[in-house]
């Protein structure tokens, strides 16, 4: 079973940017689909981002223009640029494998606080 590792988070001031990586423990070739999600105290998680083998993209409305989620089959990585920084972005991201709707694989999540 692939392993995700997330890193990048940190704190930004509103309207800044940031550059979220996860790492595969092995080969995500074979993986359909790769998701970032985020998750704030006392709510669902949600999606943000999605990117399929063939490279198509989702975004969630509020990730629209701002976000751009990439991966690199060669280096078994998964990126999310974020951009134009909201504080209601702020919140715990997680990277991994999307069946459906849902993370089934997934690391221990990097923060992200977006506040002035």
């Amino acid at each position: 079973q692939v392993q995700f590792v997330e890193s990048g988070g940190g704190s930004v001031q509103p309207g800044g940017s940031l550059r979220l990586s996860c790492t595969a423990s092995g080969s995500i070739f074979n993986i359909q689909v790769l998701g970032w999600f985020r998750q704030t105290p006392g709510k669902d998680r949600e999606r943000v981002a999605s990117i399929t083998d063939f490279g198509r993209t989702f975004y969630a409305d509020s990730a629209k223009g701002r976000f751009t989620i990439s991966r690199d089959n060669h280096k078994n990585t998964i990126d999310l640029q974020m951009s134009s920084l909201k504080p209601e972005d702020t919140a715990v991201y997680y990277c991994g494998k999307q069946i459906g709707l849902s993370l089934v694989s997934w690391g221990q999540g990097t923060q992200v606080t977006v506040s002035s």
